[in-house]
């Protein structure tokens, strides 16, 4: 199927009629983009000032920073997908484990909020706001890396978050891993963000830029064919598989998704 930024089968018949003029697919999924985009935050926000307060006193003198990290530090959040990750480093004179650092930290938030136990993080819905919490241990040779405890098998792993947000943020893929996070929320996929925006830069690696539609198209054929297959490591850490996070029947709902997305005849049945 030939495909490119004027194809117009591809255009939703709403698209079409919009101020009498037909839109390029380009043009189609950037005001796809544009409907979902939400303004990023800061770890100032007065928002969240309760939940850094918090926060802060917790650590207390164990404190090294509390940032922003993930889709809400990246600048790839979408409406619909809201949680505002918090990265709390805590100094490395912090002598109690990072089970206990995180149970404690569970255990200290007020038992009524609606709370759950995540992989490395703790979700919280707080004043109407939806956050995951992650706690960490600063290491001492280099304040980048961390420990963080792994709840699924009782382990622990090493991140180097600020690397995690460069390579998305300096991919020049944004606006693919945007659209790509659109389509997972509007199929219900099982999809973790940063798995995600990996295979969207890999995927994309030799192709050029300003061709958002075909790019995209690109993403979903390559989700068809070579994600399953593809070993996905931490950048910061190669001993941790991101790949590993799904398992191949999640993966095969991805891929199988993926290849009923490619054989719609308009856009208004992959992304809206």
């Amino acid at each position: 199927m030939v495909f490119g930024k004027d194809l117009l089968l591809k255009l939703p018949l709403a698209a079409i009629k919009k101020n009498k003029k037909i839109m390029s697919a380009d043009e189609y999924v950037i005001s796809i983009i544009r409907k979902y985009y939400l303004n990023p935050i800061s770890i100032s926000d007065s928002r969240i000032k309760n939940m850094t307060d918090f926060l802060s006193s917790w650590a207390g003198v164990y404190l090294n920073k509390l940032k922003l990290s993930g889709s809400t530090a990246k600048d790839t959040l979408i409406k619909g997908n809201t949680d505002i990750d918090i990265f709390v480093s805590l100094k490395s004179s912090n002598t109690s484990t990072l089970k206990y650092l995180y149970n404690d930290l569970f255990n200290s938030l007020n038992q009524e909020l609606q709370i759950r136990r995540q992989n490395v993080s703790i979700g919280v819905v707080w004043n109407g706001l939806k956050f995951d919490l992650i706690p960490a241990k600063q290491h001492k040779t280099n304040s980048n890396y961390h420990s963080l405890y792994v709840r699924k098998g009782d382990t622990w792993t090493q991140a180097n978050i600020d690397l995690h947000i460069n390579k998305v943020t300096n991919s020049g893929r944004l606006n693919e891993i945007r659209a790509t996070k659109i389509w997972r929320q509007n199929h219900n996929l099982e999809f973790p963000s940063f798995y995600l925006e990996l295979i969207v830069i890999e995927a994309l690696r030799n192709k050029g830029k300003n061709q958002l539609s075909s790019n995209f198209w690109t993403v979903l054929q390559y989700l068809r064919d070579s994600f399953r297959n593809k070993r996905v490591v931490d950048p910061s850490n190669t001993n941790n598989i991101i790949s590993g996070s799904l398992t191949l029947a999640e993966k095969n709902k991805i891929a199988q998704q993926a290849s009923s997305s490619l054989n719609q005849q308009y856009w208004r049945n992959i992304i809206w």
